[in-house]
């Protein structure tokens, strides 16, 4: 398999060549308008990158860089694996209008571990029902830009839809007036030091509470889950992918 890289001076992005180089995946190209050195040809931009064929185009850059990375991956028919968050819903749709013409992997979050996370936190929200109040919270290094987390918002996307009656996502509280609504789900961000990613998602009933929890302890995970990810997307046909689509073919 061949891999180009978008972001590839970042955090995210050192971290897929480092896992690439132990699996032995080749690595043609990086793209980051940062100054760094690699072990690996790199571009500033998507416009200065040579025709790179052959390769999936892995994306943990920033949102901004959506547009050219996507003309790009249209132009020489490169699947796309976007791990990138913060996106605005222009830019959703965006990128469901390329994934009909190349395929696209996009998930907020490629940890195996937090696609399994989802699937429990959508099965108990169905269980638990409507006496359960429902609170996610987040924390992440004080580098991050975006808040929620990407991740704190597929936890309540595939929350809220377990729901016949729709729940509002409440960012936070403040003020003297904020008492708890029953129709929202709470969604809370921390930031600080170094931390990779935890999430918690906390059903709050009748005298008991639930905990369903996530943490990551390297980046590795990430890189690692985009690699799969990329694996995966090497031979299927146009449309949008996501982790649960990887997890299934895993079975």
């Amino acid at each position: 398999m061949k891999i180009l890289i978008s972001g590839a001076l970042g955090h995210m992005g050192r971290a897929v060549a480092a896992q690439a180089s132990a699996q032995g995946v080749d690595i043609v190209a990086g793209v980051d308008a940062a100054t760094g050195t690699c072990d690996f040809p790199c571009y500033a931009s998507f416009d200065a990158l040579p025709d790179c064929s052959g390769a999936v185009l892995i994306d943990f850059s920033r949102p901004e860089a959506l547009s050219p990375l996507l003309d790009y991956a249209v132009r020489n028919r490169l699947p796309v694996v976007l791990a990138t968050t913060g996106y605005s819903p222009e830019q959703e749709q965006e990128v469901d209008r390329v994934a009909r013409q190349i395929p696209v992997f996009r998930s907020a979050n490629m940890s195996v571990g937090v696609a399994l996370l989802k699937h429990l936190c959508r099965e108990a929200a169905k269980v638990l029902g409507e006496s359960f109040d429902v609170e996610i919270m987040e924390a992440h290094h004080n580098r991050k830009v975006d808040a929620p987390s990407g991740t704190a918002l597929l936890l309540y996307d595939a929350i809220k839809d377990a729901y016949a009656e729709p729940r509002q996502a409440q960012l936070g509280r403040g003020g003297r007036d904020c008492k708890r609504q029953h129709n929202e789900i709470g969604i809370h961000a921390l930031r600080g030091g170094t931390v990779t990613g935890e999430h918690e998602v906390c059903f709050f009933g009748p005298a008991e509470r639930i905990r369903l929890c996530h943490s990551a302890e390297d980046r590795s995970v990430f890189a690692s889950g985009a690699l799969k990810a990329a694996a995966f997307l090497a031979d299927k046909t146009p449309g949008r992918y996501t982790m649960e689509d990887l997890v299934t073919s895993a079975h």
